[in-house]
């Protein structure tokens, strides 16, 4: 039986992209079974006309005020009736045929596949891999993550060196992300006290520690613009993915790593944060500054939550966290690669 899909983009003022991207999701995504949904977070641009006049029959979701990327999914998916929930950014054009690998997979799946990504490359320059997500994520022991394909900002060319390989990942981008809808559901879906930048790996990271796989599937390919929202140098993607990684790590880490790895990712925080100071980054200093003001004052929450999901965090680590430190392999080993890591 072939499962249902709605592939939901969220959209906030983002009338532009929807302009430029909508008609190739629209045409590189007919197959039986495929829905494709508009979510709108509220918009004060013409959006919501430019839908109406272009795409009357696209179905419309508009939200009463913008949740922001977590909590606009997680109001949009609720109202959808699929087997699988495909979320995918406004600024992301997906290659002919884009969806015949994922259905595939999903369709022999077993029952223990909880999200699948496809292959992202730059739209800007597209025999190169893209920041956000590239050929699928890992993270090391401190909670650092990495791609297959990127490595902080050193962005690989993309000739097929990872299509082969099909090992499982540790977690698969937001930028175009499947997932079982029940399962979902069920996790409460994006955590929304993120607002944005690593809710899909907490997601994936509460899936995993569930028994359930993420995988990417190369033979799916899609382009992303990326940085459309925030841009990668911006202090406030600083700030965020620094007090974020810190509640990703207070969430799922297992308990026999959990005060070490806590510990020393703190005094890592604290390196960088002298590191931007001496280098005269005022403005980057005070984003780490203030994304640990941010976590120690919301710290009872995150523990309550951790409290919470206790009963399904494993006693180990799972064997997709790299156990060495990405930081220190990257600065210090020169290891620029993700082909240059041990073997793991």
């Amino acid at each position: 039986m072939t499962p249902t899909i709605a592939v939901v983009i969220l959209n906030w003022n983002g009338c532009k992209l929807l302009q430029q991207f909508l008609p190739s999701v629209i045409e590189h995504s007919q197959n039986a079974g495929v829905t494709v949904v508009v979510a709108d977070n509220a918009s004060t641009d013409n959006s919501i006309d430019w839908l109406k006049t272009h795409h009357p029959t696209i179905q419309r979701i508009e939200l009463d005020k913008n949740y922001g990327f977590a909590g606009g999914y997680n109001k949009a998916l609720a109202i959808l009736n699929t087997d699988y929930f495909l979320l995918l950014n406004s600024d992301v054009s997906p290659a002919k045929d884009w969806l015949k690998p994922l259905i595939t997979l999903i369709s022999k799946n077993n029952g223990h596949i909880g999200a699948i990504m496809p292959k992202i490359r730059s739209h800007a320059t597209p025999h190169t891999f893209e920041y956000a997500g590239a050929c699928g994520g890992f993270i090391d022991k401190y909670g650092y993550p990495f791609c297959r394909g990127r490595m902080m900002n050193d962005i690989e060319n993309d000739h097929g060196q990872y299509d082969n390989d099909s090992r499982e990942i540790f977690w698969a981008s937001g930028a175009a992300l499947l997932v079982k809808a029940s399962l979902y559901t069920e996790l409460g879906g994006l955590d929304e006290h993120f607002f944005a930048h690593m809710e899909e790996i907490d997601l994936c990271w509460r899936m995993k520690n569930r028994g359930y796989q993420i995988l990417c599937e190369p033979q799916s390919v899609v382009y992303h613009v990326g940085g459309a929202t925030l841009d990668q140098s911006h202090p406030r993607k600083t700030f965020l993915n620094f007090r974020n990684n810190l509640y990703l790590l207070v969430k799922n880490l297992p308990k026999e790593a959990f005060a070490r790895t806590l510990i020393t990712r703190m005094l890592l925080d604290g390196i960088a944060a002298i590191k931007f100071l001496v280098s005269g980054e005022f403005g980057f200093f005070m984003a780490v500054f203030k994304a640990h003001l941010s976590f120690y004052q919301h710290a009872p929450r995150y523990f309550k939550e951790r409290q919470c999901n206790k009963n399904h965090i494993p006693q180990k680590k799972l064997p997709e966290v790299y156990p060495g430190s990405f930081i220190y392999d990257y600065y210090i080993r020169k290891k620029r690669k993700y082909s240059d890591l041990l073997n793991y």
